[in-house]
C-alpha cells in the first residue's frame, strides 16, 4: 500500500488552457494518477474568495491534496522592523488564502544569515513565526507552517534549523528539500541511502512518530557550486540518487506528500511516484518471501 502522495509544485505543464488556472492544474493532476498539488503562489497571493472556493471544491471532490508555496521574498530574520512586517505580512497572506482554498500546508523560505551567527538567526527567527502562529490562530486560520531546507549555506535552513523550530513552535513542521540538503554544502555530499537514513532518522528523533507520518518533501535534479545551489533540474540530468532515497523513505516507513520541483514538473513527478511503487512491491514480495 503507497504510503506517499506524489504531485507538483506548481500545475502541471500539461494542464490544458480550459478551464486552466489552479483547477484546471488539480483536474491534470487527477487524470496524470497523481495525488498532491502544492500551489505556487511564490511571486504574491492574488486569489480572491470565490477562486478559493473552486479551488478546495474541485480538490475536495478529486481527493487531491493541497498544499501553498509562499512568496519567495521572505526573510523572518530581516534586520529591519520592515522588511520583517512585509514578509510576516507575505506568510500570513498565504496561509490566511491557502486555509481558505482548502490547503492545510504553508511552505516557505525561512531568510538567511544576513551575516549574523547562526544562533542568533535562529532566536529570532523562532520568535518571529511563534508570533506569527499565534496571529493565525487568532484568527482561526488552522495551517501548518512548513519552513524549507535551503540549498545555499548563507541561507537560514539547515536540517537541524527546522527540525528545531518544529519542536519549539507549535503549528510547524519541517519541508524537507532533498535537492536542497545535496546542494547545501556543494561538494556532492548527502547523496547516498546511508546518509537519507540518517537524515530521517534525525527528523524521527526530534519530532517524536508524526515526525515520518507527516513528511513533506521536495524533489528535484539541482546543478550546484561550492556556494550551493545553482538550479533545478531533471532528475535524469542530475546526481541526485533518488532512487536511494524513496528506498530510505520506503525503509523507514514514511508516509506523507513528495513534491516535485524539476523543470519538466509532472514527468519526474510520475517518474518518481512509479520508481517508488515498483520499489515498494520489491520490499513487499520480499517480506512475503521471507515470511
Amino acid at each position: 500500500m503507497s504510503m506517499l502522495r506524489f504531485g507538483t509544485v506548481g500545475n502541471p505543464l500539461s494542464t490544458p488552457p480550459r478551464p486552466g488556472g489552479t483547477v484546471g492544474g488539480i483536474q491534470r493532476i487527477h487524470e496524470l494518477g497523481l495525488g498532491a498539488l502544492e500551489l505556487a503562489w511564490v511571486r504574491s497571493v492574488r486569489v480572491s474568495e470565490e477562486t478559493c472556493q473552486r479551488i478546495r471544491e474541485a480538490a475536495a471532490a478529486l481527493g487531491i491534496a493541497l498544499s501553498v508555496h509562499a512568496p519567495y521574498f521572505i526573510n523572518l530574520n530581516a534586520r529591519d522592523r520592515a522588511g520583517y512586517r512585509a514578509s510576516k505580512e507575505r506568510l500570513m497572506a498565504a496561509a490566511r488564502a491557502g486555509f481558505r482554498a482548502g490547503a492545510r500546508d504553508i511552505v516557505f523560505h525561512p531568510g538567511a544569515y544576513q551575516g549574523a551567527r547562526p544562533e542568533r538567526a535562529y532566536e529570532t527567527v523562532r520568535r518571529r513565526l511563534q508570533e506569527i502562529v499565534e496571529e493565525l490562530r487568532e484568527e482561526g486560520v488552522d495551517v501548518t507552517l512548513r519552513p524549507e531546507t535551503m540549498g545555499k549555506s548563507a541561507l537560514f535552513g539547515t536540517l537541524d534549523e527546522v527540525i528545531q523550530l518544529s519542536r519549539e513552535v507549535p503549528g510547524v513542521l519541517p519541508c524537507v528539500d532533498f535537492a536542497h540538503l545535496h546542494a547545501r554544502a556543494g561538494d556532492g555530499s548527502f547523496n547516498s541511502y546511508a546518509e537519507f537514513v540518517e537524515a530521517l532518522k534525525r527528523v524521527a528523533a526530534g519530532l517524536g512518530p508524526r515526525g515520518l507520518q507527516d513528511l513533506h518533501i521536495h524533489v528535484s535534479g539541482i546543478a550546484y557550486t561550492r556556494k550551493g545551489e545553482r538550479h533545478h533540474l531533471n532528475l535524469k540530468e542530475a546526481d541526485l540518487r533518488y532512487e536511494e532515497l524513496l528506498q530510505a523513505l520506503i525503509d523507514l516507513g514514511a508516509q506523507g506528500r513528495v513534491l516535485c520541483e524539476s523543470p519538466n514538473l509532472e514527468e519526474d513527478a510520475l517518474l518518481l511516484q512509479a520508481t517508488y511503487r515498483r520499489l515498494l512491491e520489491k520490499a513487499s514480495a520480499s517480506r512475503e518471501e521471507v515470511g
